[in-house]
C-alpha cells in the first residue's frame, strides 16, 4: 500500500505539474512580470511546500532535525542536479547560451543564503551556537536576505521586461487573468498535496530499509520531496519556458534556506544549528558549489556539449553530487 501511494503521489504530481506551468506561462505573458520572476517566486514557492511541511512536522510533532535540515541541504542540491536534466533535455545548444542573465542574480543570492546556513552550522559545531533564546542570530538575517533577494530580482526584470511586453503578442488570447490565476491555483492546490503525502510516504519507505536519519533526510527524502520541482521545471522546458525552468530551481533553494528561518523559530529546545550533525555543512558546500558553477556557465554561456550529452559545467555540477551523495551514504 505504501508503495501505491508513493506512485498515486508522484502521478498526480506528474499532471498538475504540467498544468502549473502552463499558467504560470501565462501569467507571465499577461501581467509581463517576466518568466525568471514567475518560477523564481510563485512556481518555486508552491514546489517547496513539501520541504516546509516535512520541516515544521520535523521538529515540532517528531522531534527530529536531522530530517528537517538535511531535507533542506539535500534539496537544495538536488534543485542544482536538475540542471543537469534541464541541460541534458535542451537540444540544439546548451542551456546555458540560452538562459536569461537574470538568473546570475538569484544564483548569487541563492550562493550567500545557503552560505549563511553552512557558517552558522559550523558555528555551532565549535561552540558559537549564537541565538536569542531559542532563535538563532542567523534566522533574521536569512529572513532579511530572502526579502533583499526578492525585490533586487523583481526590480531587475521589471526593468528588463518593460520595452518587451509592450510589444510582444499575447500567447494566450483566450483566457483573461482571472481565469489563468484561478487555474493556476487548482493545479497548485493538486501539487501541494500530493508534495505533502509525499515525504510522509517517502519516510515510510526509509524506515523499512533502515536507514539512519540523515541519510534519510538528506538523499531520500530531499527526493521525495524534490519530484514536484523536477516535474514542474521539465514541463516548463518542454512548454519553451526555459528561464520559467531554471527560476523555479533557483527560487526554490532560496526558499528552502527560508524555511530552515522558520522552523528555528518552531524548535523550542534552543538554536536548531545547535542540534544537528556537521555533515550537512557538507551539502552546503556542495550546493554553493553547483549554483556557483551554474552562475559561471550562465556568464561564460559554453556551446560544447561532451559526446553529444551535457555542458561541461552540467559535468561538474554531477562529479559533486555524486561526491556529496557518496559521503553521506558513507557517513550513514
Amino acid at each position: 500500500m505504501i508503495w501505491l501511494a508513493f506512485l498515486l503521489c508522484l502521478a498526480v504530481t506528474g499532471v498538475a505539474g504540467v498544468k502549473l506551468s502552463q499558467y504560470g506561462d501565462a501569467i507571465a505573458d499577461k501581467t509581463g512580470i517576466g518568466r525568471t520572476w514567475v518560477g523564481l517566486v510563485m512556481l518555486a514557492s508552491v514546489t517547496s511546500l513539501p520541504e516546509l511541511v516535512t520541516g515544521v512536522s520535523s521538529v515540532t510533532v517528531a522531534q527530529v532535525p536531522e530530517i528537517a535540515l538535511g531535507d533542506v541541504m539535500g534539496s537544495c542540491v538536488f534543485n542544482m542536479l536538475i540542471i543537469v536534466v534541464l541541460d541534458f533535455l535542451h537540444r540544439g545548444e546548451t542551456m546555458y547560451t540560452r538562459a536569461a542573465q537574470g538568473h546570475i542574480l538569484g544564483g548569487g543570492f541563492g550562493i550567500v543564503l545557503i552560505g549563511i546556513a553552512g557558517f552558522s552550522i559550523l558555528l555551532s559545531a565549535i561552540g558559537l551556537p549564537l541565538g536569542i533564546g531559542h532563535i538563532g542570530l542567523y534566522t533574521p538575517v536569512i529572513l532579511l536576505t530572502y526579502a533583499v533577494a526578492m525585490r533586487t530580482v523583481f526590480r531587475y526584470e521589471s526593468r528588463q521586461v518593460q520595452q518587451f511586453t509592450e510589444r510582444a503578442p499575447d500567447k494566450y488570447p483566450d483566457l483573461t487573468v482571472s481565469q489563468i490565476i484561478v487555474r493556476y491555483a487548482i493545479a497548485a492546490a493538486f501539487v501541494v498535496g500530493a508534495g505533502v503525502l509525499l515525504p510522509f510516504v517517502g519516510q515510510g519507505l526509509a524506515e523499512q530499509m533502515g536507514w539512519n536519519e540523515s541519510f534519510v533526510g538528506t538523499l531520500f527524502v530531499a527526493f521525495v520531496t524534490s519530484v514536484p520541482e523536477l516535474v514542474v521545471t521539465v514541463a516548463a522546458l518542454r512548454l519553451g519556458a526555459l528561464d520559467m525552468a531554471i527560476g523555479n530551481l533557483f527560487g526554490s533553494n532560496l526558499f528552502n534556506i527560508t524555511i530552515l528561518a522558520i522552523d528555528d523559530v518552531l524548535f523550542v529546545q534552543g538554536p536548531l544549528f545547535a542540534h544537528v550533525s556537521t555533515v550537512h555543512a557538507l551539502s552546503a558546500l556542495s550546493a554553493i558549489m553547483m549554483t556557483a558553477m551554474a552562475v559561471v556557465g550562465f556568464m561564460y554561456r559554453p556551446n560544447h556539449r561532451l559526446a553529444g550529452t551535457v555542458g561541461w559545467s552540467s559535468v561538474f555540477l554531477l562529479i559533486v553530487y555524486s561526491i556529496n551523495t557518496l559521503a553521506l551514504y558513507v557517513h550513514g
